[in-house]
């Protein structure tokens, strides 16, 4: 039997394909999910796992990474247009994951580990393309700083998004983990029986660490809330948390990767990429700290109502 992609039933799949409508950006909604449904489909008719999507998606970002490096307003609207591709591969390798019920840790790590790479040929080959524009010791410091903070915004962001999915559309739906038992799983693997499942899971439990670091509020309000309602999230809380959480989701949305594309898109046009990591270490670190201390308010007093909940009467 074949797909029914008539546009009612299109926009009915390509909408259950979402992680959730509330954490997806308006570019997302209506041009990258759209594509990304239709690349889903494509790929599943090919058997294609969403593994192998992500890796495809990788070779076309770090290409575009390599000729931002030029001087060349041709070669960099190339390099947008490959990135801009890579981009809606992202999203179709989740898509195809929902679509074909094959979402699994493993292909989130890989996902993880492909959108890194992509970042990383962009940083590398912005910084060599600046080189001209100052010493070697200063561009290499402000490429690896606005690299570092970059990390830092992205786990954040994308564990408070995981966070709001949890607690307000349910466990599910949402790939938070704990780093305690992350810790134990990788205790158990063996380097030699199982190398790559190690490697993959080692890459996966420093990322989540790194997260619960920046956010321990969340972090101590998932583990309370996992440990006294391992059933189901309360209906108060999960209001709560959903009135609470929802005004600074667009402001996380910033952080996410079509902010920083729409950014870096436009100073390439006017031949000063430098800027870009200015604006990764000024105003994206600002209002990282502000939404930081924002949420972890926000946690500590969930973590008081939840406490509360769960006291006998």
């Amino acid at each position: 039997m074949g797909i029914d992609l008539t546009p009612s039933a299109a926009s009915a799949t390509t909408e259950a394909t979402y992680k959730s409508r509330e954490v997806e950006g308006w570019i997302d909604i209506h041009f990258y999910r759209k594509i990304g449904f239709r690349l889903a489909n494509f790929f599943a008719r090919l058997n294609m796992t969403p593994a192998a999507v992500s890796v495809l998606g990788c070779l076309f970002g770090v290409v575009a990474g390599h000729l931002y490096y030029y001087h060349n307003l041709s070669a960099n609207i190339a390099g947008m247009a490959l990135h801009v591709v890579a981009n809606a591969l992202d999203n179709a390798d989740g898509q195809l994951a929902r679509l074909t019920n094959r979402k699994s840790r493993t292909g989130r790590v890989i996902d993880s580990l492909a959108d890194h790479l992509i970042w990383v040929s962009i940083y590398v080959h912005l910084g060599l393309r600046c080189l001209a524009e100052g010493p070697l010791p200063a561009v290499a410091l402000l490429v690896f700083a606005a690299g570092f903070s970059h990390a830092l915004q992205g786990a954040a962001a994308d564990y408070y998004r995981n966070g709001y999915l949890y607690f307000v559309r349910g466990r599910s739906r949402a790939d938070l983990d704990s780093s305690s038992a992350l810790r134990e799983e990788y205790r158990r693997l063996h380097w030699r029986a199982e190398p790559w499942n190690k490697f993959l899971l080692a890459l996966y439990l420093n990322f989540t660490w790194q997260q619960e670091m920046l956010s321990p509020g969340l972090k101590r309000l998932h583990e309370t809330v996992a440990r006294d309602f391992p059933n189901e999230i309360p209906s108060s809380l999960q209001t709560r948390f959903r009135d609470s959480a929802r005004p600074t989701l667009r402001w996380w949305r910033l952080l996410m990767t079509n902010t920083r594309m729409f950014l870096l898109f436009l100073l390439l046009f006017v031949g000063q990429p430098v800027w870009y990591f200015w604006l990764e270490l000024t105003a994206f670190n600002i209002l990282l700290v502000y939404l930081i201390l924002q949420q972890e308010k926000m946690s500590q007093s969930l973590l008081e109502l939840a406490t509360v909940r769960h006291e006998p009467a």
